[in-house]
């Protein structure tokens, strides 16, 4: 036990030394990568226009204009919404902006019940709040009126709701596609390294980790530029790829900020 605390020592020393000159841009890195699933599907809308309408209208049965004004508000909400988290502006209504759009665009799309779609976009709101997290201001509340909690805390609450619904799309890899003896040690790993992150464990090199894992995984599972334009397989590909782009950058975050205080990391530092 004693050397394997050595190794993931030195290991932690290893990364901290090779993070350094790219540490004061991991937080605007991150935040860019958590948005860029947002900003990609509201091109996609654009793009795809008529596809969209007519799937809302002949498939959810939207009335003729509520389907535009459906996509138009996605789509401005997503623009204008993307840009204030990069910019770190007003983060609060930013984040409550994407998180609304995650909501609507599962019950209007008919996909909140598809389990892989759930798990995705649990760890897609795991980035969100690790964003609110990161720039939360103890001068705006989204909810005036009711008892507040200091800043120092609510980071800390955020912190950890935001690492637990980071590993939901691990939970959905897992489950997902055919079994082999590859695939079951990557997965029980992976597994270890969730767990790591859930309680906050050497939460920094777990996070890393998965956001290599992440890394590899992505280009190889979701590589969307390899099929044909026209194949239909290609969109949800390309969402897959870029909702993981996504995550990895509420794990770049987790990496940058630490786990918070409601974890074993910060129990360690106390005794």
């Amino acid at each position: 036990m004693d050397q394997v605390k050595e190794y993931t020592s030195k290991f932690e020393e290893y990364l901290e030394k090779f993070s350094q000159p790219l540490k004061p841009y991991i937080p605007a890195i991150a935040r860019f990568l958590i948005v860029v699933t947002f900003i990609e599907d509201s091109i996609r809308i654009i793009l795809q226009w008529d596809d969209q309408l007519w799937y809302l209208e002949k498939h959810r049965s939207f009335p003729w204009g509520l389907s535009h004004l459906f996509l138009i508000v996605n789509v401005l909400t997503m623009v204008a919404c993307s840009f204030l988290v990069v910019q770190r502006r007003f983060p609060e209504y930013s984040v409550g902006g994407l998180f609304a759009v995650v909501i609507a665009q599962s019950i209007g799309y008919g996909l909140i019940f598809d389990i892989n779609f759930f798990l995705r976009n649990l760890s897609v709101i795991g980035g969100l709040l690790m964003v609110l997290s990161d720039a939360f201001s103890k001068k705006r509340s989204l909810f005036p009126g009711l008892p507040q909690l200091s800043e120092t805390d609510r980071k800390t609450y955020f912190q950890l709701a935001g690492r637990v619904l980071l590993i939901f799309l691990f939970i959905g890899f897992i489950f997902n596609g055919d079994w082999s003896i590859t695939r079951a040690l990557v997965s029980l790993v992976g597994f270890v390294a969730c767990v790591m992150v859930v309680v906050g464990f050497k939460a920094k090199w777990s996070a890393t980790f998965l956001v290599l894992f992440l890394s590899i995984s992505n280009v190889l599972l979701n590589n969307w530029w390899s099929v044909h334009h026209a194949h239909p397989q290609r969109d949800f590909l390309k969402y897959d790829f870029f909702q993981t782009l996504s995550i990895m950058g509420g794990l770049l975050l987790l990496v940058n900020m630490g786990p918070g205080g409601i974890s074993l990391d910060e129990k360690k530092k106390v005794f």
